[in-house]
């Protein structure tokens, strides 16, 4: 039987009647065991403001699963003492109506296999010669998904369905999305680290065609500290740009952004996270898959 452990329920502030009557935003922690990885670690899954309410008990809602868990809630737990405030973005997004009401994952990384895990190729810089990355494909869509979707309220279909990372877990969420083309519509890569393995997914992603519906990169200037190597960074995102317009990506499913000055840290992605969010997932964003969540 899987144990559940509530965490603290997000504040909210009532603002009159009919706000008081809507349950409050809710993270909760799940243990998880992985067959796959033949580990154990935990899902935060965050609820929306109205989840528990009685009015939206047959409501189903479109969900986002993002790679390194442990950075998204919470300061405490979070790698480098910030976090993304990712609940708080979308708390202020849904009650703005910029965003639907939306259930957010956050599939903590293995700890110390992190790398292995996320990483899909060899690699000798730094030296990796047993990668675990081509299992999140199906760890992802064969264990993490199925769990949650067996235990919340879920909308199911692509277009309800966003996956997003940071650095090599930004990475290994592009290798997810070509290797399992339609089961995502959603992407989010943040300073993705293309390098790694002589940058060989990024070469295999000249030859992909079957997209999600909407992408956001996003990348800094500063990501390294050194010139040469942010120039790099900031030219393989463009070479992934080039694949994604060459794939037929207008800028209408497509958005770069490009920070001057910005560093490869959570508060950097904390500080780009509403505009991606809005971008993809955004009530104003009419596609042919339609608006998410709709």
């Amino acid at each position: 039987m899987e144990e559940t452990t509530p965490a603290h329920a997000l504040k909210q502030e009532a603002t009159g009647p009919a706000e008081s009557a809507v349950s409050p935003a809710e993270l909760q922690i799940l243990d998880f065991p992985s067959r796959i990885f033949r580990n154990l670690r935990k899902l935060r899954v965050w609820l929306p403001p109205g989840y528990h309410s009685p009015q939206n008990q047959q409501r189903q809602y479109p969900v986002f699963y993002l790679n390194d868990g442990q950075n998204l809630f919470d300061p405490v737990t979070s790698f480098t003492g910030v976090d993304w405030r990712a609940g708080q973005t979308a708390e202020v997004l849904i009650r703005e109506g910029k965003v639907p009401p939306l259930v957010l994952v956050g599939i903590d990384n293995a700890q110390t296999g992190r790398i292995k895990e996320y990483l899909p190729y060899c690699s000798f810089r730094p030296a990796v010669l047993r990668p675990l990355g081509k299992r999140y494909p199906d760890f992802l869509t064969g264990e993490v998904m199925p769990f949650i979707e067996q235990r919340y309220r879920i909308s199911r279909g692509s277009e309800n369905t966003g996956l997003g990372g940071s650095s090599l877990s930004g990475l290994i969420a592009l290798f997810t999305v070509i290797e399992r083309p339609g089961v995502v519509g959603r992407l989010l890569a943040e300073s993705p680290s293309l390098f790694f393995s002589h940058r060989r997914l990024l070469k295999r992603s000249r030859r992909f065609r079957q997209w999600p519906e909407r992408v956001y990169l996003g990348i800094g200037t500063r990501e390294s500290g050194r010139a040469e190597k942010d120039r790099q960074f900031v030219e393989d995102v463009r070479d992934l740009e080039r694949s994604l317009r060459r794939a037929g990506l207008g800028d209408d499913r497509l958005r770069v952004r490009i920070d001057e000055g910005a560093a490869h840290n959570e508060g950097e992605w904390a500080k780009r996270f509403p505009e991606a969010l809005t971008f993809l997932c955004g009530n104003d964003n009419r596609s042919r898959a339609g608006i998410f969540g709709e």
